[in-house]
């Protein structure tokens, strides 16, 4: 017998039963959709962090006060945490021999009041460098100067999310006096928009001031709460860290002997560690949505156990006129991969819906890949001949007598 006359006879099997062949689907749809979604979101999240590691800056380079010691390591001691100075920001500047830009980095939290308007944040003090070093730009005004800096000047540059805080009324910012925890500070310019990243951070939610001025005027401290670099290029980012290194080390009279009281984190590394934590949840999710599949194929082989059993002296029948065991098992393989590759394209379009869905309405990063379709359909026929082939085999093995006499 051809392959053509198994293939009628199999969708001929098929659609008399249109009603249990579609619920036994069910399951093979329900499973692929699952997966093409939780492999969409797992992939669509780690191409968006990604995308936001390079918005930050991908050769972005972050210098912390004290060890790295690791999870679960001890606390940094007062002296840790105060291991950054001013004059270790001006060595890594003078020294530096792969650096593009540099910024001291100090943080106060407050609020910024306006006339009746008021806003919970932070002023982050920086240098000009802090600009290029997160690939920010100014849309209207200007970023604080030099000479700003040097005389601590109560002035400040702020995002998107401040200017419709403070003045939703839609005045004009630049040049107006905010105050920040009772002290007066002048908007001096407005940063270009950056929205939200894909962990629902605000990127506007920004207030920039010179560094000098928050750590004089707003904390009376005179350590910083970190360095922040940028590397000349990605490429060089490793070279750049070893000079850093090299240049602190010196810097604090360490001896070889002593760790470093300091920790250097870059963009590179951060991102490897996100796509091998994304990875590692995406396969989770894709996963626990593959025993939906294992339970369609259990209701395949279900199907195909009680299609045998109805289709006893069918079977007997087509051995007595020369049907052949490999022409049975054929047969019945071929119903049970048509069953699950069908189900495996609808479960497709299914899981390419949803995942648009969930894309557009919940507003998370989804992205379905060809690989992703390609994965399906090869696990969809798999499922089919693995369950299929048990009831198969036992049809095919039936004693044409016997089968005939059955009732």
């Amino acid at each position: 017998m051809n392959g053509t006359n198994l293939f009628k006879i199999a969708l001929k099997a098929i659609a008399n039963n249109k009603m249990r062949s579609f619920l036994t689907m069910l399951g093979i749809i329900i499973g692929v959709a699952s997966v093409i979604t939780m492999l969409a979101i797992g992939q669509g999240s780690k191409q968006s962090i990604k995308q936001n590691i390079a918005e930050m800056g991908s050769n972005m380079i972050m210098i912390n006060p004290g060890a790295d010691r690791g999870p679960g390591g001890a606390r940094m001691s007062a002296d840790d945490a105060q291991s950054l100075t001013l004059a270790d920001y001006q060595t890594i500047v003078d020294q530096n021999k792969y650096l593009a830009a540099v910024s001291p980095n100090v943080s106060s939290g407050g609020q910024l009041i306006y006339g009746n308007n008021n806003y919970q944040t932070s002023v982050t003090g920086v240098s000009q460098g802090y600009l290029e070093i997160r690939q920010l730009k100014v849309e209207s005004g200007e970023m604080f100067t030099d000479t700003d800096i040097k005389a601590s000047a109560k002035v400040c540059v702020i995002g998107k999310t401040i200017v419709d805080e403070l003045f939703p009324s839609g005045a004009d910012p630049i040049g107006q006096v905010v105050r920040f925890n009772k002290i007066p500070m002048r908007v001096v310019g407005v940063l270009k928009s950056k929205g939200y990243n894909s962990m629902g951070m605000d990127q506007d939610n920004i207030v920039l001031a010179p560094y000098t001025t928050v750590m004089k005027r707003m904390l009376a401290q005179t350590y910083l709460s970190g360095i922040y670099a940028s590397a000349i290029t990605e490429e060089i980012t490793q070279l750049a860290i070893a000079d850093i290194t090299e240049i602190l080390r010196t810097n604090h009279k360490l001896r070889e002997d002593e760790e470093d009281d300091f920790s250097i984190r870059s963009q590179e590394e951060i991102s490897s560690m996100m796509d091998s934590t994304m990875s590692m949840l995406t396969l989770l999710l894709a996963a626990v949505a593959g025993i939906s599949l294992v339970v369609g194929g259990i209701g395949i082989m279900n199907i195909m156990y009680v299609s045998v059993t109805e289709r006893t002296r069918e079977i007997g029948l087509r051995m007595s006129v020369g049907a052949r065991g490999i022409d049975i098992l054929s047969q019945f393989l071929i119903e049970a991969i048509m069953i699950s590759v069908t189900g495996g394209v609808i479960g497709v379009l299914f899981g390419f819906g949803t995942s648009m869905a969930i894309k557009t309405l919940a507003n998370w990063p989804a992205t379905v890949e060809a690989w992703t379709v390609v994965l399906a359909f090869v696990v969809c026929t798999i499922t089919g001949i693995f369950f299929g082939w048990y009831p198969a085999k036992k049809a095919a093995n039936l004693d044409p007598i016997e089968a005939i006499r059955y009732e």
